[in-house]
């Protein structure tokens, strides 16, 4: 599968997909990355004069990138066998650095398992400094609509 065919069976689409690319992928690990843009929704109240991503969307974009494309390539073609889905089942995540409007971050992700269409992910984002921003793990499930 092409990691442009897998960005495109994800279940969002703007304003709120947070996937640019997959920088690599195989059956242990995704690195993907996302640029927030200027102008994205969410800045605005967020916070007055000084906007910064909030930590919402950060796991929001570690779990698009490192459970949803991640689980989507792991199903081997099963994912167009059906109408499918995803849904994260749950999240534990430290933030180290804010993240600014125009900012591009990398999300690397490592599989701890998958079984019966179940994905745990540890996953890390790094800005372009490559200085560490977020870390925690992710989890969902794929389940047929």
């Amino acid at each position: 599968m092409k990691k442009e065919d897998i960005i495109q069976k994800l279940p969002y689409s703007k304003p709120f997909l947070f996937v640019d690319e997959i920088i690599e992928i195989d059956d242990d690990h995704i690195k993907g990355g996302y640029t927030f843009l200027n102008d994205e929704y969410f800045y605005e109240g967020h916070f007055k004069d000084n906007p910064i991503t909030p930590g919402v969307i950060l796991t929001e974009c570690m779990a698009q990138i490192g459970m949803a494309c991640f689980g989507i390539y792991l199903l081997k073609g099963k994912w167009d066998e059906g109408e499918w889905s995803v849904a994260m089942t749950s999240s534990e995540m430290n933030f180290n650095k804010p993240v600014f409007p125009g900012e591009k971050v990398i999300v690397i992700a490592d599989k701890v398992y998958f079984r019966f269409n179940k994905l745990k992910c540890n996953v890390v984002m790094y800005n372009a400094d490559d200085i560490l921003v977020a870390k925690g793990v992710v989890a969902g499930i794929a389940f047929k609509k």
